[in-house]
């Protein structure tokens, strides 16, 4: 037994695995670590806080070993976990051969008890893309749209629609949120509102998921074997306003609430997560995602480089002279593409101005030509 200091109360840790102990200090030891080196650019994140029990979800049994499970019998496991005895679980896959069980995590969520098993093989090979060159037919690249509904733009000429689940589910959550924090804390009813609310949001994150795995099957499916992809600065678009402020101290308008509307879109979207879902989809079939810098893409024209789209409210452009109506984020995405292969111009800034340097191949002219009459005619899927 151990007496806390401040409380008074007695813990008895005889009742937990030691591994989960272990965990617990590691993860302190971690956080605290992370807030005094800084990340790559020397920044800090917020100082580590005190954690509540309410906030300790997951339980991290790192010595998991394969005499841990019992029986196997149809959709269900039987597992035998330190300090708790052998649980009964239903499984959502069946466990692969020659798989050894290294690690298994409990979590609470707000539906109920989740366990996830992690398993090792050593004869699985890991995936090099050595001896694949990236070609036009063999590659794909991808602008992040997040204008109207639309979610993607692909160098294909195809423009993928949202879901946008927060946004679908916004109003419910606020009437929930309302009545929550009426009540009394630490009342039944609060309790009783703060989960139907952490089920609206699992819900809400559930269905993003889902929809990400679709969207990234999909572009799988396509057979390409590069995605190329711009680098987003998520942290940057989602940051807040600079406060303004007059001689006198008075707060100016500086466009945050504008601003607010949007970061919930950008966060809404979750583009970090939907890239990090493509890839390990990809990599399953054999193919690479690769980010790259999206400087200018959207600007220039993909088959005269020639600066259009010098502003975000310019989404179309009317070429007279090949009678082609050009979508802006169709051809950012093939700019992307170029940007992977490689044959994207170089663009010089002088006094302002910017000047494009290199030539355009005709052959890859004639191909994002044919690219972008063929979007003009395709809906949005």
């Amino acid at each position: 037994m151990v007496k806390v200091g401040h409380s008074g109360e007695l813990l008895d840790f005889k009742q937990v695995d030691s591994t989960v102990l272990q965990d617990v200090s590691k993860r302190v030891d971690q956080t605290f670590e992370r807030f005094i080196i800084g990340d790559s650019k020397g920044g800090k994140s917020g100082r580590p806080r005190f954690k509540t029990e309410a906030d300790y979800r997951t339980m991290a049994f790192a010595t998991a070993s394969d005499d841990w499970i019992k029986l196997v019998r149809n959709d269900w496991l039987y597992i035998r976990l330190p300090k708790l005895g052998v649980v009964k679980v239903r499984m959502h896959r069946s466990i692969p051969d020659g798989f050894t069980l290294k690690q298994a995590s409990v979590t609470r969520k707000a539906d109920g008890w989740f366990i996830q098993l992690m398993f090792e093989d050593t004869s699985v090979p890991e995936f090099t893309p050595d001896g694949v060159m990236p070609t036009w037919d063999n590659s794909i690249g991808l602008d992040a749209v997040l204008h109207e509904n639309v979610y993607l733009a692909t160098s294909e000429g195809e423009k993928l629609s949202s879901l946008k689940p927060l946004r679908k589910n916004q109003a419910k959550l606020d009437r929930i949120s309302t009545k929550r924090n009426k009540r009394k804390r630490g009342s039944k009813a609060r309790r009783k509102l703060a989960k139907k609310e952490a089920r609206l949001h699992q819900r809400i994150a559930r269905s993003r998921q889902d929809f990400q795995y679709k969207v990234a099957h999909k572009l799988v499916r396509t057979g390409a074997k590069f995605f190329f992809h711009e680098d987003l600065n998520l942290k940057g678009l989602t940051k807040r306003n600079k406060v303004k402020q007059d001689d006198d101290g008075t707060y100016l308008p500086n466009g945050q609430s504008v601003k607010s509307g949007l970061n919930k879109s950008w966060l809404d979207a979750g583009f970090g997560q939907f890239f990090k879902t493509l890839d390990y989809i990809a990599a399953k079939a054999v193919a690479v995602v690769i980010s790259k810098k999206p400087a200018y893409t959207s600007m220039v024209l993909s088959y005269r480089n020639e600066i259009i789209f010098t502003h975000c409210s310019i989404r179309d452009y009317w070429d007279e002279q090949n009678s082609l109506m050009v979508d802006r984020d169709i051809n950012a995405a093939i700019n992307l593409k170029r940007l992977g292969l490689d044959i994207f111009p170089s663009i010089k800034s002088r006094g302002g101005n910017l000047s494009i340097v290199g030539t355009m191949d005709e052959a890859y002219q004639k191909e994002i030509l044919y690219t972008l009459s063929r979007a003009a005619k395709m809906p949005t899927s």
